[in-house]
Order: structure tokens, then C-alpha cells, then sequence
């Protein structure tokens, strides 16, 4: 299954019980329709948990859009007040950066103020060989 959507917050790093590391994130999907005439926009959280490597977990960042391929669970949970809640997880197994992460407006004053030290760092180049790129870019996989 595929599923395209926005980080709600930055990635994590977190251990489970059996001290194995993963990179954990929620993305929003949305889904907009046409109901009795009008737009409608419906908006679905899913908690993503990617194993590969925790190596990419500094580079996923709040409003990047990533296509996902993996698989769906469900979970439900009683909270510390015994409420009920569920939510839907997603497995990851491909992971593709579509976008780079919505710059808050304090990074792009300080942007702004630091000077250019290469003309070429705000370049987005399009790699046209099979060989890894020396650093990230939007449409670097992990695989």
C-alpha cells in the first residue's frame, strides 16, 4: 500500500522493549470530496514506523511530504483515565521524500542575514548516474 501525506511534527528516534531502534513520525492525510454539493475535506493521522535505519530520523522535518509504501495496522488503548482510543499505524518499507520541510519564519530571517558562502548551496541538483548523492536531497529514498 501507498500513502503520500505531510509530517505533522519532526521525526523521533525511539527504542522498543527488546532494544531495537526505529525512526518514528505521523504524517496527515487528506482527502477532499464533494458531499451534497460541497467540499468537503477530511483529514486522517497515521503514527509511521520506519526500521531501516534511524539515520534519516534528523532529516524528516515538520511539513515535509513523504510517499510511504508499507503496510496499515490498527490499535486501540485505554489512556491513564481508562479512555478509549484508537489510531492507525503505519509499517513503513520505502520511504520517499517529495518535498524538504516548510521553513519555520524565524530560519528564513536567519537565512536572510547570513551571507552566501557558495552561490551553488541553494541549488537543487538533478543527479543523473545511479551513484549516491554526497548529501540529501527532496527525492533521496531510503531504502
Amino acid at each position: 500500500m501507498e500513502i503520500t501525506g505531510r509530517l505533522v511534527a519532526d521525526a523521533t528516534v525511539r527504542e522498543t522493549k527488546n532494544n531495537k531502534s526505529l525512526t518514528g513520525f505521523t504524517i496527515a492525510v487528506n482527502r477532499r470530496y464533494v458531499s451534497k454539493g460541497e467540499q468537503v475535506e477530511d483529514t486522517s493521522y497515521f503514527d509511521c514506523s520506519y526500521w531501516r535505519t534511524v539515520n534519516i530520523a534528523p532529516h524528516l522535518k515538520k511539513g515535509m511530504v513523504v510517499q510511504l509504501s508499507g503496510h496499515v495496522s490498527a490499535s486501540a488503548w485505554l489512556d491513564r483515565d481508562g479512555g478509549l482510543h484508537a489510531g492507525l499505524n503505519f509499517h513503513v518499507n520505502e520511504l520517499n521524500m517529495l518535498t524538504a520541510a516548510i521553513k519555520q519564519p524565524e530560519q528564513r530571517a536567519n537565512e536572510q542575514t547570513k551571507p552566501a558562502q557558495n552561490a551553488r548551496t541553494n541549488n537543487t541538483r538533478v543527479r543523473t548516474n545511479n551513484k549516491p548523492a554526497a548529501g540529501i536531497n527532496p527525492s533521496t529514498r531510503f531504502n
